[in-house]
């Protein structure tokens, strides 16, 4: 009876495991990339000299209130468009014919049967026609608060930061770093994801309902190049 148990114990820990997997995937964890900037660090504590208005950290009283310091948020609305098409088509065609008469051996053409055995034609031909379409379409919107991260020497404002959405059965996730120019903050604090420079922006999402979307490691095995046939 114990050695029936075995297999049945091995089988159900195997079950318990993969099922653990499971529930680890379904929540999205943040990427240390895109976390906020850590203020409580030494370099951005205030220097507490006895002024009011202490460096770094002064009021603007006839400006909009606009991020331009390191750790301040600004809203990010996203606005991304693609559309891409390719077509593509080749026809190829080569014919060759050659032919080779009769040879005289000391003036005398040789015959088999009467005929000549010298006497040969060659011909090839040769063809190819193929054709492809491509057609790719995105879009993506919303809105993302992100973080100053970094003030680079000519002004520009490097951004970064993430939202994760927990969601029923999954969460999804966007994260974004780019670089603004403080021109294009609106007075709202906001700026188009359009005029952000060298910006990655990130969606995608884990749980139950990704993982039905997504192919088996075996399909996804058979669809991959290094497979032979």
């Amino acid at each position: 009876m114990t050695s029936r148990l075995k297999p049945l114990t091995l089988l159900a820990a195997i079950t318990l495991l993969l099922q653990a997997c499971a529930g680890t995937r379904m929540q999205v964890q943040p990427d240390p990339m895109f976390a906020p900037v850590d203020l409580k660090a030494e370099q951005f504590q205030p220097v507490n000299n006895g002024s009011i208005f202490q460096p770094g950290r002064s009021v603007r009283l006839f400006e909009d209130s606009k991020a331009f310091r390191i750790g301040d948020l600004l809203s990010v609305t996203l606005a991304e468009s693609t559309n891409a098409t390719k077509s593509e088509a080749t026809n190829t065609a080569k014919d060759d014919s050659n032919s080779i008469d009769a040879g005289t051996i000391l003036g005398i053409t040789p015959t088999y049967n009467g005929q000549s055995f010298l006497n040969n034609s060659l011909s090839s031909k040769r063809g190819f026609k193929g054709s492809g379409d491509a057609a790719q379409s995105n879009s993506l919107s919303g809105q993302i608060t992100v973080m100053v991260s970094d003030i680079l020497p000519n002004g520009n404002l490097q951004v970064r930061g993430e939202k994760i959405i927990g969601l029923n059965q999954g969460s999804e996730f966007i994260r974004l770093t780019g670089i603004v120019r403080p021109q294009d903050v609106s007075s709202s604090n906001e700026v188009n994801s359009t005029k952000l420079a060298n910006a990655r922006i990130y969606y995608g999402g884990g749980g139950v309902i990704a993982e039905a979307n997504s192919k088996g490691w075996l399909s996804r095995f058979f669809s991959s190049p290094v497979f032979p046939f």
